[in-house]
């Protein structure tokens, strides 16, 4: 188990890159990471590293909001660094199209922000969300109008812009992703085995936004990159508006930096609002 400031990553990129590639087994912690480092500014400021921990091959990759959600991820990666290498890799799990059998090494992208936490059961269906990916911490109703899906830190301004565009749209659902990497694996899967005639073949993603409405929105919001959670509409055709961090950062408090770079809960509201039709939200 490493730890590093998250930014960092890229300073071991190569032998981060090289260690995957052999096999070798390891849970990288980076912590803190994002804009969310507010006092520091751009130098110890991460942008692109939930990009890195989908791109890299051998590595899953997490961002958890919450403790409870970082206990069942760890809990789950010291066995799935210890699993068997050596078993075929062609077939993988079909209900989340991984090939969690063969293992591999963990990212865990952290914050040290402090966070009021959910007081909840880690029943079996949540904790199969959370290693899976993503789980509802909302769900969208028959004529949901809008979604708003967060990844790590940003989870309570989502769940206040939630509360917000609730007033003024219908049927509001709030998606938690915990892993944008698996996900976005499980569902490139999926297509191949389609695409290969395995039917049916559908990710947990395709199944989970396969209940909003076609016509509704799609707000993503994370400290990072917008891109990590912008392929989301594309899953089924659904409007979507990515909110992220694109440029270097500053030094400021949380509520001024947030603002600034458009990820705070005003901005979720104006992204669903700007989004949907419908009277303007406020």
């Amino acid at each position: 188990v490493g730890t590093l400031y998250d930014p960092f990553i890229y300073r071991g990129a190569d032998a981060m890159n090289y260690a995957c590639y052999q096999d070798a087994r390891f849970i990288l912690v980076a912590t803190p990471s994002g804009i969310s480092l507010a006092p520091e500014g751009g130098a110890h400021q991460s942008i692109g590293t939930p990009l890195v921990g989908m791109a890299q091959d051998g590595l899953a990759s997490f961002e958890p909001a919450f403790v409870d959600e970082l206990a069942t991820i760890l809990a789950w990666s010291f066995d799935y660094l210890q699993r068997n290498t050596e078993g075929p890799d062609e077939e993988p799990d079909p209900r989340t199209w991984l090939r969690d059998h063969i293992g591999g090494s963990v990212y865990l992208r952290l914050s040290t922000r402090s966070l009021e936490q959910p007081r909840r059961e880690m029943v079996p269906d949540l904790v199969r969300g959370v290693l899976d990916g993503a789980y509802w911490m909302r769900e969208p109703g028959p004529n949901c109008e809008v979604v708003v899906a967060y990844s790590g830190v940003m989870a309570p301004e989502a769940i206040e812009a939630v509360s917000r565009i609730a007033q003024g749209r219908r049927d509001v659902g709030l998606l938690a992703i915990t892993s944008a990497d698996r996900l976005h694996a499980g569902w490139s899967a999926a297509q191949r085995a389609r695409e290969a005639g395995a039917r049916p073949a559908f990710a947990l993603i395709e199944r989970m936004l396969a209940r909003v409405p076609r016509h509704a929105g799609i707000v993503t919001v994370q400290d990072g990159h917008p891109a990590a959670l912008a392929w989301l509409g594309a899953v089924h055709g659904h409007r979507t508006r990515a909110l992220g961090v694109e440029h270097f950062g500053q030094t400021g408090t949380l509520r001024d930096l947030y603002a600034h770079y458009g990820i705070d809960a005003d901005a979720i509201v104006r992204a669903a609002s700007a989004l949907t039709p419908g009277r303007a939200l406020a």
